[in-house]
């Protein structure tokens, strides 16, 4: 039964994760878009091949396997984005092992399975919850960055020198992490991947809106011609004025995350601290049936508030 338990909690919680890194309609729209730029090509799988492939565990073995759990795929996008060394399979086992830990600590506390379900979940969940804020942090970083990666490019052709170049500059002379994203461009076409590919594969890695803008009009000026160093000037100039915009939304919501940072965090400080000063004045909430609902809908409703604040604060730009 305990076994059944944590399987069902395993499948529970990388279906959670899968429908949290799904991509929106707006990403999904943009790279057909991208799609419909790159040219058709039958690529031949068949016999021996000399190109890396990605290693998403220590034993050969093992790689596919781990592509058949759901959510792995993306998992393994999420943690590309977030740039991380980490490979898929310690991801993957790491949060079992936390669930399972953490779990079994909790049957020993607790009388009732629900709580010990629902903190087994939390653990198993850690590790994506940690990489998916380190993307969050990369990607503003990334989108504070690039305006001045874009201006450094348009100064660098207006100086005569070849793309390639200017995308070489980028990567030495601009900071972590467009620096390191451009290096690996730079290193990918160096070993004889076209520009398309190695381009699409950047906006892979940073799937931002202004690091699309910013492939797009490479590629189409590769395709189509035209003055790359005006298009790259108009593009600077509108990735400026987003960075802009929202920085003022930042300031204008931070009231609202603010709030709900204190409503998130209030009830577990009072609940803590009332636990200090009478231990046994809270243990009939997981001694009586009552008190258990009362948990459950209490986090319920605590886990609505913090996706309806969130869907109030994020504003598009």
């Amino acid at each position: 039964m305990l076994v059944m338990l944590f399987v069902l909690l395993l499948l529970v919680t990388f279906g959670i994760l899968f429908f949290f890194l799904k991509p929106t309609k707006a990403e999904r729209a943009v790279e057909q878009q991208l799609d419909g730029i790159q040219e058709s090509r039958t690529v031949i799988t068949a016999g021996p091949t000399i190109l890396k492939e990605e290693q998403r565990s220590s034993a050969p073995w093992l790689d596919q396997q781990l592509m058949q759990l759901p959510g792995a795929s993306a998992l393994s996008v999420l943690i590309k984005q977030a740039g991380q060394k980490w490979q898929l399979s310690t991801v993957f086992f790491s949060s079992l092992v936390a669930a399972i830990i953490v779990g079994w600590m909790a049957s020993l506390i607790f009388s009732s399975a629900g709580p010990g379900v629902l903190l087994a979940l939390a653990a198993g969940l850690a590790p994506c919850l940690f990489l998916y804020m380190v993307r969050g942090m990369r990607f503003r970083k990334f989108d504070n960055l690039l305006p001045e990666a874009v201006d450094l490019m348009a100064r660098g052709l207006r100086a005569g020198h070849a793309v390639n170049a200017v995308l070489e500059m980028v990567a030495t002379e601009i900071a972590d992490p467009v620096g390191a994203e451009f290096r690996t461009l730079h290193e990918q076409q160096l070993l004889g991947l076209p520009a398309r590919d190695a381009m699409m594969n950047l906006v892979q890695r940073m799937p931002s809106d202004d690091m699309r803008f910013l492939a797009t009009a490479i590629l189409l000026q590769k395709e189509t011609g035209g003055n790359l160093v005006q298009i790259l000037d108009k593009t600077a100039a509108v990735m400026r004025e987003r960075s802009r915009l929202r920085g003022q939304l930042r300031i204008y919501t931070a009231q609202g995350r603010i709030t709900g940072w204190i409503l998130c965090i209030a009830p577990f400080i009072m609940f803590a601290l009332i636990g200090l000063v009478n231990p046994s004045y809270e243990k009939v909430l997981f001694k009586e049936p009552l008190g258990l609902d009362m948990i459950y809908t209490g986090l319920t409703m605590m886990l609505l508030g913090i996706l309806i604040i969130r869907k109030v604060i994020d504003i598009k730009v």
